[in-house]
């Protein structure tokens, strides 16, 4: 995907500030708790390819078995030394990136036309929660141009990769919370070589996925003025 100025998402934040945090538009939350990355991926091709106007927006969360997976942009030679890790081909955008245990990934599943806004503004409003959720635990994270994402003095704390389809997205956000990081070491992350990341527990934040899971939910809910439930029902990840 192509970066996004800090100019443009300031103006982006201005606009849901602007909002009050109101609650307009209800979206469902599915925890899916801990999974292999395909039969999700999967999963939400089936959610896009199927869904209708008034179909209901969902949040995805989930943690996953430790996967490399590279983007459409991904380049092979950006994938180190994988060792027992495997690697994962996928249709989001971006370059190669980690996904493993501790690590809180969120798929926004939204139509971009009822939320009316561009792909620009929407990848603002994934930062910016971020950042807010940082900012929960005094925790100071920034963009950084030309590199999407957000970052803490230059460490990579939360990776983006996401897909547009028929104006509706999937894919999402990584969020790295208290996890073994030496995975990131045998890939250039993002595309990126010799790029640090860190975890949200090495900043004196809280270790707990569930109290992280909180939070940034109403964060992503303020971003794009969501009612936020949680669905009872069961997910099909064959």
């Amino acid at each position: 995907m192509d970066a996004v100025s800090g100019e443009s998402c300031a103006i982006a934040t201005a606009v849901a500030d602007a909002t009050g945090g109101r609650a307009v538009l209800p979206a469902r939350v599915r925890d899916l708790g801990r999974q292999p990355y395909e039969p999700v991926w999967r999963a939400m091709q089936r959610f896009t390819d199927a869904r209708q106007a008034e179909t209901v927006d969902e949040l995805w969360l989930v943690e996953h078995d430790p996967v490399f997976t590279l983007g459409q942009a991904g380049k092979p030679e950006h994938v180190l030394a994988p060792g027992e890790i495997p690697v994962l081909q996928v249709d989001r955008g971006g370059q190669v990136t980690y996904h493993g245990p501790g690590q809180l990934v969120l798929y926004p599943l939204l139509d971009l036309k009822r939320l009316q806004i561009g792909v620009r503004d929407y990848v603002c409003h994934i930062e910016q929660a971020i950042i807010d959720t940082c900012a929960e635990w005094n925790i100071q994270a920034e963009r950084k141009d030309g590199a999407p994402g957000v970052y803490v003095a230059g460490a990579k704390i939360g990776a983006l990769g996401i897909r547009v389809r028929r104006g509706c997205t999937f894919h999402g956000l990584s969020f790295n919370i208290a996890m073994d990081l030496e995975p990131f070491h045998r890939i250039n992350p993002c595309g990126y070589e010799g790029l640090r990341t860190v975890a949200l527990s090495d900043l004196g934040g809280p270790a707990s996925m569930d109290t992280v899971k909180a939070v940034l939910l109403e964060k992503i809910a303020t971003q794009f003025g969501l009612a936020l439930s949680t669905s009872d029902g069961a997910l099909a990840l064959a």
